[in-house]
């Protein structure tokens, strides 16, 4: 594969190991109020990556989680963990424009402290599995979830690539 092609390259030509928000948006098809991932600080292809997400009181799931006292759902932060691994993955698809990367599982989370306004959420992400044949590609992946040192949430996810138009009924179809 063409590096140049998967993980974009920093104006000396080198592959570059962080993305900022506009380039993530390249990758991901996720948008807000769910695209969780702020900055990707460091990415090591096919094998780890680490994320932020700074958390405000903007956030619309605050608004009902929970009044007066907002914390982070922990499905999000789980969420956060899968579209930083989503991140790395897609890096190495050149053709993602159709593409999606899609949960198949989530094992032994755990959720440690709660996330609230003001903290800045690191993701780190290492990949335990990968399998690509042709029409094919999945992933397993270790996250942690931190705020500054202390770790507030982990989860081991798993993830297929598939077309964006799987599961989608096409125009011939509605109306039967």
């Amino acid at each position: 594969m063409n590096e140049s092609n998967s993980v974009p390259e920093s104006s000396d030509g080198a592959t570059k190991t962080g993305l900022d928000i506009q380039e993530i948006q390249k990758i991901l098809p996720h948008r807000y109020p769910l695209l969780l991932i702020d900055r990707v600080l460091e990415l090591s292809r096919k094998q780890s990556i680490v994320a932020i997400k700074n958390v405000t009181i903007n956030e619309p799931f605050f608004v009902g989680h929970f009044p007066g006292l907002p914390i982070m759902p922990g499905v999000l932060i789980v969420e956060a963990i899968a579209q930083a691994g989503g991140a790395l993955l897609l890096t190495e698809v050149e053709d993602r424009t159709n593409k999606v990367m899609v949960f198949t599982g989530i094992e032994r989370a755990k959720f440690r402290r709660p996330v609230g306004p003001g903290d800045q959420l690191r993701m780190e992400v290492k990949v335990t599995g990968w399998r690509s044949v042709p029409g094919m590609t999945a992933a397993k992946m270790q996250g942690y979830a931190y705020v500054g040192s202390r770790r507030v949430a982990e989860a081991i996810v798993s993830c297929q690539l598939i077309d964006s138009s799987r599961g989608r009924a096409s125009n011939d179809d509605a109306g039967e």
